[in-house]
């Protein structure tokens, strides 16, 4: 059901407030666009909200915008906010170490479509 992209879906996260959407089931489902209108039209998220940013990033690089992503992973890294988010696997993580994985993903090619399967 989930993809894996050499550790890239831990990244994805479940927000602890279950009523915050940041398109958890659109990214884990494969479906990037969607995310971002999802992510994009949700008024209840800051701009800098870092699970805003970590999963809009995400679902850039999927879709091969490196630029995007990176500036999106950058953001995040940047942010003032900054908090655990729960990943895909269920551990929680700092949001910085995320994104910085995140970015660390991005250089090494870990997003491209053709290193996606299904597991």
């Amino acid at each position: 059901m989930l993809f894996e992209l050499s550790g890239a879906l831990a990244l994805l996260f479940q927000p602890a407030a279950q009523d915050v959407d940041v398109a958890y089931r659109s990214l884990a489902q494969g479906q990037d666009q969607r995310a971002i209108e999802q992510i994009e039209a949700n008024a209840e998220l800051d701009t800098d909200d870092p699970a805003r940013l970590i999963n809009l990033g995400i679902a850039y690089a999927r879709q091969g915008d490196e630029v995007r992503a990176r500036q999106y992973f950058q953001a995040a890294i940047d942010s003032r906010e900054r908090y655990d988010l729960e990943t895909a696997e269920g551990a929680w993580v700092d949001s910085r170490i995320l994104a910085r994985r995140a970015m660390k993903l991005l250089d090494r090619g870990e997003f491209s479509a053709a290193r996606m399967t299904m597991r």
